[in-house]
């Protein structure tokens, strides 16, 4: 059973601590013992294995801006990432202090680590391999439970995942928008009745990345079930998360409001929207304008690659890249495709299964991208 089962009613919080940890054990720990202080269920983490997330050429670019860890990209992301032993000891540490641990999979290596040696209670998909056939497919057919965000995704791919994961009881579905921080005006919170309504067999949720808690707090009034926020110990450290994670005092504030809240969730207006939640925030928390235009009505046609989603689209976005060096005449198979963050960009991952099979009339390297003229 999936932890946000376990308690008929209770919204599942979980503090995304993901790499706000600046590479430090140190720093993890202290801050799975502030998400726990301040009433979350959860913390969780970002999980890669770099050769098998980003291609040699993403690994390798230049990156020696203030939020570097680095003189390249994979320099950076190395820095940040803990090693399986380390994730032991995190797991431990989080379980002498009674919260829930677990980490985004951000490969297919990375999803395996997490299940087969650390039995985490789930796994999260997040947004940016939402699209990303193969590990769907794996996952699909795996008894680990799921959150899934739909960050950077149309409706007809939200409608693909829902039926991949239909039939299982164990699947939170986030609606979310991936871009840091999120706008008032591009967060589209109905989207969560939206979900709820056309997704029934599916848990709905809300990963939010707002400026503030008042979204959050009331994404729970509209009937969010998992909720997910960023959370730091201080945002004026170095990275690009920061900004749009919560503080201690934040996270405390937003526990305390959504388990007033969450004792009536569902589908209802605008107005009783807005009063149940500025019932429960601090005035300082409450923002009426914002809120309604969150608050906007939506339909599916809304849920699109939105502009202010490009920037993550365009940098941590995936593309369909050769697993191997390929020979001209070749018939692509399942193992010659992998799916990475590539530069140059390559066809997207939803284009998975009208790649395999096709032949290459041109031979073509390891790790570059798949190119429509390639075929």
């Amino acid at each position: 059973m999936a932890l946000w089962n376990n308690e008929l009613g209770k919204t599942f919080i979980v503090a995304e601590i993901g790499q706000n940890h600046q590479g430090s054990l140190h720093t993890a720990k202290q801050m799975i013992k502030a998400a726990k202080d301040c009433g979350a269920d959860c913390v969780k983490f970002q999980r890669s294995n770099l050769s098998e997330k980003f291609t040699a050429s993403a690994l390798a670019r230049p990156y020696t801006g203030p939020n570097s860890w680095g003189s390249t990209y994979g320099e950076h992301k190395q820095w940040l990432e803990f090693s399986i032993d380390q994730y032991r000891e995190l797991q431990a540490f989080a379980a002498e202090n009674d919260i829930a641990f677990t980490a985004s999979a951000m490969d297919g290596a990375s999803y395996r680590e997490l299940e087969e040696q650390l039995s985490v209670p789930f796994i999260k998909i997040g947004s940016g391999d939402a699209d990303n056939v193969p590990i769907l497919r794996y996952a699909a057919n795996r008894s680990t439970p799921l959150i899934i965000s739909t960050g950077m995704l149309d409706w007809d791919q939200i409608c693909t995942i829902h039926m991949m994961f239909r039939h299982r009881k164990d699947v939170a579905l986030l609606h979310c928008v991936s871009s840091y921080p999120t706008r008032a005006e591009d967060s589209m919170l109905q989207m969560i009745p939206l979900f709820r309504s056309h997704f029934p067999e599916l848990t709905i949720g809300y990963s939010g990345h707002e400026l503030g808690i008042q979204l959050t707090v009331a994404s729970v009034v509209l009937g969010a079930q998992v909720v997910e926020r960023h959370f730091t110990l201080d945002k004026s450290w170095k990275g690009t998360d920061h900004k749009a994670s919560l503080n201690p005092a934040e996270l405390t504030r937003m526990v305390r409001c959504i388990r007033v809240v969450e004792k009536k969730p569902g589908n209802k207006d605008i107005w009783t929207v807005i009063e149940q939640t500025r019932s429960v925030l601090e005035e300082d928390d409450f923002n009426e304008s914002e809120l309604l235009v969150a608050l906007k009505e939506v339909s599916t046609n809304n849920r699109k690659l939105l502009e202010c989603e490009r920037s993550c689209h365009d940098k941590l976005g995936k593309s369909l890249v050769y697993a191997n060096d390929v020979r001209c005449g070749a018939i692509l198979s399942e193992t010659d495709i992998q799916i990475k963050v590539s530069e140059p960009k390559g066809l997207a991952p939803r284009w998975y299964d009208s790649v395999v099979g096709k032949m290459v009339k041109q031979p073509v390297l390891k790790d570059n991208p798949v190119l429509e003229q390639h075929f």
